[in-house]
């Protein structure tokens, strides 16, 4: 069997062309292009070919997916993969080490999507980070504010409305019009026209996303869950693509990090908190959306109560709960092609072990 891996670089990368059995191997440099890649595999025409997971693993996983090949991409942030006390670190000796794992099956390997996918995903990300800079923005207004000691926004939603951003404007002014002694006046215009433009490209954005989805049976069937809204449904949908690439409900839990962390040795056995490995933004949403649930869906009211067990000091356990098995709901949804029926209440020693 020969092994192509590469160790890609953002201009140059190394190849090392392996062969399995005789330990056999061999290098070589290229420009990180599809073109230069394109024609070394068509010239070594390897039977496998490894990647790290990085910027340029997309494109590269098109090309060599497009000549047939099968390839693997490993995590360099797993256990596995990470270098320790190491004397010597070099692109060849990564491209050698990915090449070696792989061939005794040792590579802690992440799932690569197909083109339109990763296209999907990139654009509820693009969604978010947008949102976040209409926080920030929001936030340096208040700011602002807070040093000239005016009081002019109500808290929380009900400060943006469209009656409290017209006192705001009242407020501002374009800078080149303002005097040293009222800058800020000039910071705020600013600061209000990026929320305006913020506003209108998640207007843009979310109306988009909104058309996709209503094209795509996997986020209709998520859309039916009381409490779910596009937003959650579009990103599980686009995080977990292949139902069937889990076997079971607790590695979609373990994939998005809401499986707790264990410690077993001995007759120790401990469970710890959540491990907070694989997909952060869509666990930020989950447990989001499990607080907004427990008003509009009994079922997650119900599991968040029977874990709390009436304890204060319970609550994030508990919701942390809600959205493991939000997730796991979702996930059979998908692998059955079925609408949202209500399911019922686990036992409580799962609930418990949360």
């Amino acid at each position: 069997m020969k092994i192509l891996a590469i160790d890609l670089g953002k201009s140059k990368s190394v190849a090392c062309q392996y062969e399995v059995g005789t330990d056999q191997h061999e290098y070589e440099t290229l420009e990180t292009t599809a073109e230069a890649l394109r024609a070394l595999l068509t010239k070594v025409s390897p039977d496998r070919v490894v990647i790290e997971v990085c910027s340029q693993a997309g494109w590269v996983a098109d090309v060599v997916r497009e000549l047939g090949i099968e390839l693997q991409v490993a995590n360099p942030n797993h256990e596995g993969w990470r270098w320790r006390n190491v004397k010597r670190k070099t692109d060849r000796v990564d491209a050698l080490k990915l090449a070696r794992l792989s061939a005794v099956n040792q590579l802690p390997l992440v799932y690569m999507p197909a083109k339109d996918i990763r296209q999907w995903r990139s654009l509820i990300l693009y969604r978010q980070s947008l949102v976040k800079r209409r926080t920030g923005a929001k936030n340096r207004i208040r700011s602002l504010l807070d040093q000239q000691g005016l009081r002019v926004l109500a808290s929380g939603k009900k400060g943006w409305t469209e009656k409290s951003l017209e006192a705001l404007r009242v407020l501002a002014r374009p800078l080149e019009e303002t005097e040293r002694e009222e800058f800020w006046r000039g910071e705020l215009w600013e600061e209000l026209r990026q929320l305006d433009a913020l506003e209108e490209t998640i207007r843009r954005v979310e109306e988009k996303l909104d058309g996709v989805g209503q094209q795509d049976r996997r986020v209709q069937l998520l859309d039916t869950i009381p409490g779910v809204g596009p937003r959650l449904a579009e990103m599980v949908a686009a995080v977990i693509d292949e139902p069937s690439r889990f076997a079971r409900g607790k590695q979609v839990g373990s994939y998005v990090g809401l499986t707790p962390r264990q410690y077993q040795s001995g007759n120790t056995d401990r469970q710890g908190r959540i491990s907070g490995q694989g997909h952060r933004e869509l666990r930020a949403m989950l447990i989001e959306v499990s607080w907004l649930g427990l008003r509009h869906n009994p079922w997650m009211h119900e599991v968040y109560e029977r874990v709390r067990r009436g304890s204060k000091t319970r609550k994030k356990v508990a919701i942390v709960a809600v959205a493991r098995r939000l997730l796991v709901r979702c996930w059979a949804m998908l692998r059955d092609g079925t609408p949202w029926r209500r399911p019922p209440l686990e036992d409580t020693s799962a609930a418990q072990a949360a």
